[in-house]
């Protein structure tokens, strides 16, 4: 190894799998949260309808119970809604969309984020002091207010939530990226680097970013969770994403109405959905974290 190179990683990458399936719990979560993704970006290909197709879709079989048949001999296993739309079809759709949101939205909030920490670590100074109290000013409000004033702004929309859920996530990766930076531009193999007269773009990329990529894959993970949430709330309010592309949380909020009269699967059934997604990649984030922790 050359004298500024970096140092090596705290496993590889057979060690790293072999010590996150230690953990049941982490496996079943992550099969879990697999499944959800196979079912939700294969729903055009394994729903038995296209919910948001009305020649697919027949009033009359509004409201039915889970297991009911339709008039022409078609099971809605999990029941239909008040237009009459087959449940498993509407989750696994809304199961598509919310992904997608919170993938998207947690990337590019993930790329943005890094490059402002990177350069605010590495340039110290006034660079540093005006990009933190930016973030700063960003981290101060709450993050549903700033979503609610710009969906509000910019109306409904798959691009529109996906831009006002990176607004308010990418100052969570700015802060943390600059600190890893700060930790790791502070050690032998970064000096040594200066002092070959390397580039500041190379030290950066080639030896300070991928030492902060353990920390970044954990935040990561856990702000994708936080997104799914967002989103779902947004929707639910009615300021996410437009009627013709529901997500778990419109469907969430379509049954809230029916609750009271005992129609729970309109709701309750999105709603655990959800719910199973949110946690399985919080426990996914939370093993993470302990299997690139270094001083574990």
């Amino acid at each position: 190894m050359s004298i500024a190179s970096a140092p090596p990683a705290a496993g590889s990458a057979r060690d790293l799998t072999r010590r996150f399936l230690k953990d049941p719990g982490a496996v079943i979560a992550l099969l879990v949260f697999a499944a959800f993704g196979v079912a939700g970006f294969g729903a055009p290909l394994i729903a038995p309808q296209n919910p948001y197709d009305l020649a697919q879709v027949d009033i009359l079989d509004s409201l039915l119970e889970p297991g009911s048949e339709s008039f022409t001999g078609m099971t809605y296993w999990l029941g239909t809604d008040g237009q009459g739309r087959d449940m498993l079809s509407a989750i696994l759709y809304g199961i598509r969309i919310s992904l997608v949101v919170g993938l998207a939205s947690g990337l590019l909030a993930l790329a943005f984020g890094t490059v402002v920490g990177l350069i605010a670590a590495y340039r110290r100074g006034w660079v540093d002091t005006l990009l933190m109290r930016i973030v700063d000013l960003q981290l101060s409000f709450p993050t549903i207010l700033v979503a609610l004033i710009l969906l509000v702004i910019l109306g409904r929309g798959v691009d529109k939530i996906i831009f006002a859920l990176v607004v308010v996530q990418w100052a969570y990766f700015a802060r943390t990226v600059r600190g890893v930076a700060l930790v790791e531009g502070a050690r032998d193999y970064v000096e040594a680097a200066r002092g070959l007269r390397l580039g500041g773009f190379r030290i950066l990329m080639g030896h300070i970013l991928p030492n902060c990529l353990p920390t970044m894959l954990v935040v990561a993970t856990m702000q994708m969770a936080m997104a799914i949430s967002l989103e779902a709330t947004l929707s639910f309010l009615g300021l996410g994403l437009p009627p013709t592309r529901p997500s778990l949380g419109l469907l969430i909020a379509n049954g809230f109405d029916y609750l009271q009269s005992g129609r729970y699967w309109i709701s309750v059934l999105p709603g655990l959905v959800l719910l199973a997604i949110i946690i399985s990649v919080n426990v996914l984030g939370d093993r993470l974290r302990d299997v690139l922790n270094p001083r574990l």
